[in-house]
This record gives structure tokens, C-alpha cells and sequence, in this order.
């Protein structure tokens, strides 16, 4: 078989990620169509010996995608095959993009558990890194993995759901070195409205209700300013004349019965309308996002050392400080293994030196023994990986069982995983 034989290939076509952070040139690059064009193209980079790495819709900060051998763009394999009412699951194709899920699953009378800000990810990339929304109740999109298919390292398509749980929750977080995710099994729940209230609350009331408001709402989350423009960086929409140095864009959700909701409430700040419309929002702007992740019981004094650290050595830097709650799950390699964790998000801004900062970030964050988004900006050594992640040798070993000739590993994800 030749590049030439591989439907839609192209040769050395430069790709770029959405934050304009990760670029590189691949030698082959695939735009499949259909699931045997992935199987084809993939076992065509084993027959060659070239490494393999998948893009779905460029939203990681890391360099993830990169490689220098095969990239599968999976952005034309978007679909949703089978929604379940009874168990409440719902299958979809591995590119498949978030905002693809609502409207059918709303159908069948379900709704996703959870979600975040931006609903623009590939499902598979969702998946691999551990995105996650806000709720100190509500599991990251990994937690909901039931079943998956995927094509290994050994040019093989196989199965993996709940009869193997070993490989299930090493297949739950995997950053793509397990294979290319062809398709995937959801757990949703029952659908339902949200109710939204956004405040602007100091810093002083923020601590203050640390311990009580992820408990008081189905999701809470806040972004603390500490500039006049910080607001705007991530567009937050803020009452005309109000202050915001020192205060936080503060989101709070509530779940309601469908039975309470003839109509949607459009206005902003009190939206109320099925779950899937109201979560995403904003952060169409591109930054460069950092975003690690601290113990419950630990958090807020990581998140008081931070909000110094910018005052008192960082003042040029203006994106706010973004802090969310997501429940503990059992994958191998998820940054919530076992623990209940609050994100501490902070951007540099495109153009811009901001390298010492997030570095000054990740010292401060080390001796809150952080764990970090697998697709945003991190400093992740091996041997802090090691001491982090109880369970990484384990995932390690399945790893190698799937992909033992590291088809799927580029330099970033080698030193970690190998």
C-alpha cells in the first residue's frame, strides 16, 4: 500500500491547533471518511513503522497531536449511532463534537451528566484528556466512559467495556496512546432544565462561602478578576460601571424538573433552559490556558497563594483566575483519581513572554501536589507523573499489552508513558 492508496491523504500539509500555541508538519495527513479509511491508514503507518497521533477539533494547548509520521483529522466523523433510552447510554463516532449530543439525546428523554464552557471538542478528544465542566457532585466526561472501540497499536480493533475493568479505566484517560478511538459508549442521565444565576462577588465573599457554595448549586464555578480587562479577556458580559478588579464572574446552576419549564428564559445572568444550552458560553476569543488541579481540603489556600502570586509578582498578567469543582473517578491517569478536585485555570496571552508566569504557576501549584489537564499548558515530569498517579504503572502496562511498538506515542506523551 502507498500514501497514494489512502483515500483523502495529503503530503507535509502544516496543522495548527485553535490557540495558535502547537504547530507542526506531519509527512501524512488523513481526513477519513469512513471507519475502514481510518483502519486502512493506520495499519499503512504501522506496514511503514511511522507514529500516529489524531486531531479533532485542535482544542489542546499541548502537544498532544503532534508527529512527524501520521495525522488523522477525524473532524468528518461526527455522528451519533445509538441512543438508549432504557440503560440511558448513548454511542457516538470519536470526532463526533459535544454540541452534536444534545438535541438527541434531549429525544430519547436524556441529557449529558455534564460539560464544560466550550462544547467544540471531538467527544474522543473530551475523553483522552479528562475535560470536565463544574460540580462538585459531576464527574469529567471520562467518568461516563461505559464502552469503547478503538483500532490498537497491532492494527486490531477492539472492544473494551465494563466485563474489563483494567482496561476501561486506563482506556478512560489515555491521551490517544492507547489508539485511534473509532467510537464510544456514554453513561447520561435522565434530561433536565438549568436555572442560572450570575453574581459579581468580592474576594472577600468568595472565601467565605468557599466550603458551602459547590454544595448550595448543582454547578458552581467563578472567574476572579484582577484587572479592569480581565473580564473581556474570556467575554464575560459585566453590569455597565461595575468594578470588577477583585471580584469574580460567579456562575451558579440549578437543576429543575422538565415539568417546570413551558419556556426558555433567554435573558443574561437568568437563563433557563434545557441543560445542553446553557452551559457553553464565551471563550470563543483564543488564549493559551494552564490549568492544574488541587485537593478539596487543600484548595482554597492554593487558590489564595496564586491570587498573591499575580499581585505581587505578576501584575501584567490579566486573564482571571478560573476555579471550578469535578468529582472523584477511578481512571488510571485521570487528574481526579480518587479525589475530589478544584481547578485553579489561569491563560497567558497569545504574543505575549508569558512563559515565567505559568512556570511561577506550576512551582506554587507543585506543593499543593497538583495534577494537570492533560490538554492544556503543563510542566508534567515523569517522576512528578510517578508520585502523582498511584496507578500510572498500571496504565503503563496496558498501554504496552495495546501498542507495544509505540505507534501511537510522539516525544511529549513518550517521556510520560513509555
Amino acid at each position: 500500500m502507498t500514501a497514494q492508496s489512502i483515500s483523502n491523504a495529503k503530503v507535509n500539509q502544516p496543522w495548527k491547533n485553535w490557540g495558535g500555541n502547537q504547530e507542526f508538519t506531519p509527512a501524512l495527513t488523513v481526513r477519513p471518511t469512513t471507519e475502514a479509511e481510518i483502519v486502512a491508514a493506520v495499519r499503512h503507518a504501522i506496514q511503514e513503522k511511522m507514529t500516529v497521533r489524531v486531531a479533532g477539533a485542535g482544542h489542546s494547548f499541548t502537544p498532544v497531536v503532534a508527529t512527524n509520521g501520521l495525522l488523522l483529522d477525524l473532524s468528518d466523523m461526527q455522528q451519533v449511532t445509538g441512543v438508549d433510552s432504557e440503560t440511558r447510554r448513548v454511542r457516538a463516532l470519536g470526532g463526533t463534537q459535544i454540541d452534536k449530543f444534545g438535541d438527541p439525546l434531549w429525544k430519547a428523554g436524556l441529557s449529558l451528566g455534564n460539560q464544560g464552557d466550550i462544547d467544540k471538542q471531538a467527544i474522543a478528544g473530551a475523553i483522552s484528556t479528562a475535560t470536565h465542566g463544574s460540580g462538585i457532585e459531576s464527574g469529567c466526561f471520562s467518568s461516563m466512559i461505559t464502552w469503547v472501540r478503538l483500532i490498537n497499536g497491532h492494527g486490531e480493533i477492539i472492544e473494551i467495556d465494563e466485563g474489563d475493568m483494567k482496561r476501561l479505566r486506563a482506556a478512560q484517560v489515555a491521551v490517544g496512546t492507547l489508539g485511534v478511538i473509532l467510537e464510544v459508549e456514554l453513561q447520561a442521565v435522565p434530561a433536565y432544565h438549568l436555572r442560572e444565576e450570575i453574581t459579581y462577588e468580592t474576594t472577600d465573599e468568595l472565601l467565605d462561602g468557599w466550603d458551602q457554595n459547590p454544595h448550595n448549586a448543582r454547578h458552581f464555578s467563578f472567574l476572579w478578576c484582577q484587572a479592569p480587562e480581565s473580564a473581556g479577556l474570556y467575554e464575560l458580559p459585566t453590569p455597565p460601571g461595575l468594578d470588577m478588579v477583585g471580584r469574580a464572574y460567579t456562575k451558579r446552576y440549578w437543576a429543575e424538573d422538565l415539568d417546570d419549564v413551558n419556556n426558555p428564559i433567554t435573558e443574561e445572568g437568568r437563563r433557563h433552559d434545557r441543560a445542553y444550552r446553557i452551559y457553553p458560553g464565551g471563550f470563543g476569543i483564543p488564549f493559551h490556558e494552564l490549568e492544574y488541579y488541587v485537593g478539596v481540603d487543600r484548595a482554597k489556600d492554593a487558590w489564595i497563594a496564586l491570587k498573591d502570586l499575580i499581585f505581587e509578582q505578576h501584575p501584567e498578567q490579566k486573564y482571571p483566575i478560573e476555579t471550578r469543582w469535578t468529582q472523584a473517578d477511578q481512571g488510571y491517569i485521570s487528574p481526579f483519581y480518587r479525589e475530589d478536585k478544584v481547578s485553579l485555570s489561569v491563560s497567558g496571552a497569545p504574543g505575549t513572554n508569558y512563559e515565567p508566569y505559568l512556570r511561577d504557576v506550576d512551582k506554587l501549584l507543585q506543593q499543593f501536589d497538583a495534577t494537570v489537564h492533560w490538554g492544556k499548558i503543563h510542566y508534567l515530569t515523569r517522576e512528578r507523573a510517578d508520585k502523582l498517579f498511584p496507578e500510572i504503572e498500571t496504565f503503563r502496562q496496558v498501554r504496552r499489552e495495546l501498542d507495544p511498538n509505540g505507534v501511537f506515542l510522539n516525544k511529549h506523551t513518550e517521556e510520560l508513558f513509555s
